[in-house]
């Protein structure tokens, strides 16, 4: 009995990783793997977005026309999650993942071809990889819930989730050097190729961890039981925890976006009133306001994410492990109820920045990592069908919502900064009491998870 239940030796790999989080023995070249094929699907969007943003803003009332379509994408994922769901239902896992990734990469092709033969791509481009940003993303979280266990998922995906950061880094610093010489339209094929190289990472851990042995504690991880052909709205509405995850993401967006009109308000104000106290009017100083907004997001923007990488690296895992998932839940709401609670009584500019900052900086990592292992205790077809049904409407509805509250704001009751701020208060405080009730829900199903193999043994 002792040798069977004796690890082996970590290997060098495993000891390295373990520098970032508990890495067991064996489980460092998954988690690597899996680390690096998010970095490629994050890599391939931050390509494409300069692409999206050169074509939509070039075109005739393109910011405008960016606010419309981006509000028309929600319209979309009601029509694109049923039909995901359906292929969830009809095709093994490794056939679904080839389908989904090797349809967006020929999407690329066509666009590229259609791009270069002059066709106008504005709209359907970026409709396009609004669905693709979410939903390949989602798709990848379901997968990694898929072959971790829920406690293999709590200790590794702080590693898992770095991939994402540094992804979104490097890719958008490596497009520059592509529209430079070639053109607008050639990051489509670059992005398309990171794709397939993200592809053939996603076939080899599936089958590295098929022929692995595993205990009977993961067995469920590894067996693909049949799916039913219920769709993933009825999936997340009969199911309580998953209506409570779908409608913390919905607040989440929904505080988010309504911080980053707050920020972007407030630094509008100030840099019109530095402007004139330097006695600038007509084009000088609009171009001096231009210049001055830009330079600040480069810093804030640069702040952000290296702020993010280093919380993902050192951070994330020993506050899931310390602290537990209920209470790293709870980690981001209390940090927005203070950042809005600061900003609604001295609305100025250094307050907001340095609370978004915080806000921003552990959204991108320590809630980014909590939004794939809430679904550890899931069955695998919560993972993939409700998660994409949370991750594509809820987020979209989160928008949609956020941009109603500027709307009446602003019209009806013409709100100051700090009054904004206080809307937001009050949703981060129902944020708050949501994160609290999943985080109680969380581990009620890990308990009754871990029940299930020592009544198998007993």
């Amino acid at each position: 009995m002792t040798s069977q239940t004796q690890l082996p030796a970590k290997s060098p790999l495993d000891r390295f990783l373990s520098l970032f989080a508990e890495v067991k023995s064996g489980e460092g070249v998954t988690a690597l793997l899996l680390m690096s094929n998010v970095f490629l699907l994050l890599m391939s969007y931050y390509i494409l977005k300069p692409v999206r943003e050169a074509l939509i803003l070039s075109s005739p009332g393109g910011a405008e026309l960016k606010s419309y379509m981006s509000a028309f994408q929600t319209i979309i994922f009601l029509g694109f999650v049923p039909l995901y769901g359906k292929l969830v239902s009809a095709v093994p896992r490794r056939r679904l993942l080839n389908i989904v990734t090797l349809f967006f990469v020929g999407c690329l092709v066509l666009f590229f071809f259609l791009g270069q033969s002059g066709v106008p791509l504005a709209i359907p481009f970026f409709l396009w990889i609004g669905v693709f940003n979410i939903s390949i993303v989602a798709q990848f979280w379901s997968f990694a819930n898929d072959v971790y266990t829920p406690e293999q998922g709590k200790r590794l995906f702080a590693i898992v989730g770095f991939g994402a950061s540094a992804g979104a880094v490097v890719g958008a610093t490596s497009v520059k050097p592509i529209i430079a010489p070639l053109g607008i339209f050639w990051p489509m094929l670059a992005g398309g190729a990171v794709l397939v190289l993200s592809l053939m990472i996603t076939n080899w851990v599936d089958s590295r961890e098929s022929r692995r042995p595993h205990p009977e504690a993961e067995k469920e991880a590894i067996e693909e039981p049949p799916m039913s052909n219920i769709s993933p709205y009825k999936l997340v509405f009969q199911n309580r925890y998953l209506l409570l995850i779908a409608v913390l993401i919905l607040l989440l967006n929904w505080v988010n976006t309504s911080g980053e009109y707050i920020l972007g308000r407030i630094l509008k104000e100030t840099a019109s009133a530095e402007a004139l106290s330097q006695g600038l009017a007509g084009d000088l100083q609009q171009e001096f306001v231009k210049r001055w907004i830009g330079e600040f997001y480069a810093d804030f923007f640069g702040i952000v994410n290296a702020l993010g990488l280093v919380m993902q690296l050192f951070l994330v895992s020993r506050i899931l492990k310390y602290l537990g998932v209920r209470l790293a839940l709870m980690i981001l709401p209390i940090i927005a109820l203070g950042g809005y609670s600061l900003t609604a009584l001295f609305p100025v500019l250094g307050i907001v920045r340095w609370s978004k900052t915080g806000e921003n900086a552990t959204d991108y990592s320590l809630m980014n990592t909590l939004r794939g292992v809430v679904f550890l205790p899931t069955t695998r077809e919560e993972k993939y069908k409700a998660k994409q049904a949370i991750d594509t409407i809820f987020v979209r509805l989160g928008d949609v919502l956020s941009a109603l509250t500027v709307f009446l704001g602003t019209t009806v009751f013409v709100f100051s900064v700090a009054q904004f701020a206080w809307v937001n208060l009050v949703l981060v405080v129902f944020w708050l009491l949501v994160a609290i009730a999943i985080g109680r829900r969380y581990q009620a199903l890990v308990a009754e998870k871990e029940q299930i193999p020592a009544q198998q043994e007993a």
